[in-house]
């Protein structure tokens, strides 16, 4: 019993050094403020999703050890170690396998790998499948946010670009936003409520702006998709392919703007009433691979796990789409396709 004690002080002791360490690192130095903004920012809970579960996971806060729990017997200690050791051995992927050409192989649905300057493909698997591409298409979304231009004139929210769920960034009608804020949590964050509002101060309504979605989809060669929403929430008709996101993405990342907001590990948004909200990207290959510079996540029950992910090196830049990945596999899929790129 005394061994077993030791070992549980042990662990609380290594835990408490982990999250000392880990809070000591979390400063808000590469996050984006809004004007006006100054101090310590509270960080606030990730905004929580369904339809878009590639955002931050959020995990609950540990209760309090109690008294009772030292007096468990080693036997079911030993029980609940084991099946803790299956669950986690159970969702940890295997590793990378590759083909007999060095390409690592992927578990997606679709994937494509282009080279951003030249745009020549450099892999694809599926590539022209239509498929739902979630809320990878908010990238074509701010795109024609960002090139129409007057990011710093006023937003004001109206009731219509509330009725979206469930990624809600929750903003109220009535209140004013620069449109640049409402830009950067657009590509950050991913929340529908912000899509939609984008989209109707851009062209009047929603169905206006998917019109607008697909002139430009055309102009850049993506001829086979059909957008009917700026969010990517499942809508009959609509659809898109690995290769008409490269062209898209391609766009996107020759972008200024939208380069400059899509490679930010966080931001912070300030609400009208004066809250201010710490977000994290919700592209996590951001912030494990240091070559990464964005680009969108997605996901629906109906796309399964989407990635566009950009990366540079050396004067080179990769592009890769990764569509109908699995959960466990779609960070790793997508960061073994960037660095395959980057140093073929």
């Amino acid at each position: 019993m005394k061994l077993w004690r030791d070992r549980l002080l042990l662990l609380c002791v290594l835990i408490s050094i982990n999250a000392l360490s880990v809070s000591g690192q979390d400063i808000d130095v590469e996050g984006v403020r809004p004007s006006g903004i100054s101090g310590p920012v509270r960080k606030a809970q990730p905004v929580e999703s369904i339809s878009d579960s590639t955002d931050e996971e959020s995990v609950p806060a540990a209760s309090p050890a109690r008294k009772a729990s030292v007096a468990k017997s080693s036997s079911a200690r030993s029980r609940k170690t084991r099946a803790k050791a299956k669950r986690s051995a159970a969702s940890t992927p295997a590793s990378i396998e590759y083909t007999s050409d060095g390409i690592p192989k992927t578990g997606a649905a679709s994937v494509i790998v282009v080279d951003a300057n030249t745009g020549q493909t450099l892999y694809e698997k599926n590539a022209d499948q239509t498929r739902a591409a979630a809320s990878t298409q908010k990238l074509l979304t701010g795109l024609i946010v960002a090139e129409r231009g007057f990011l710093d004139q006023p937003v004001t929210v109206q009731q219509v670009d509330t009725m979206a769920e469930p990624v809600k960034l929750n903003i109220k009608p009535g209140d004013t936003y620069q449109r640049i804020d409402l830009l950067r949590a657009l590509l950050v964050k991913s929340p529908n409520d912000v899509a939609r509002c984008l989209a109707r101060d851009n062209a009047g309504s929603v169905e206006a702006f998917a019109e607008v979605m697909n002139r430009r989809a055309r102009e850049l060669g993506a001829v086979h998709s059909h957008f009917v929403n700026p969010n990517g929430l499942p809508m009959p008709g609509q659809y898109s392919t690995a290769r008409d996101l490269s062209l898209i993405a391609r766009a996107a990342y020759a972008n200024p703007t939208i380069r400059s907001i899509v490679c930010l590990p966080q931001l912070v948004f300030r609400y009208a009433n004066g809250r201010t909200r710490e977000l994290q990207n919700t592209n996590k290959v951001l912030r494990s691979l240091p070559y990464c510079n964005g680009m969108k996540t997605g996901y629906t029950e109906a796309a399964g796990h989407c990635l566009i992910s950009s990366a540079s090196r050396g004067g080179r830049d990769i592009i890769v789409v990764v569509l109908g990945d699995s959960k466990a596999r779609v960070w790793r899929d997508s960061s073994a396709l960037l660095s395959w790129g980057l140093w073929m």
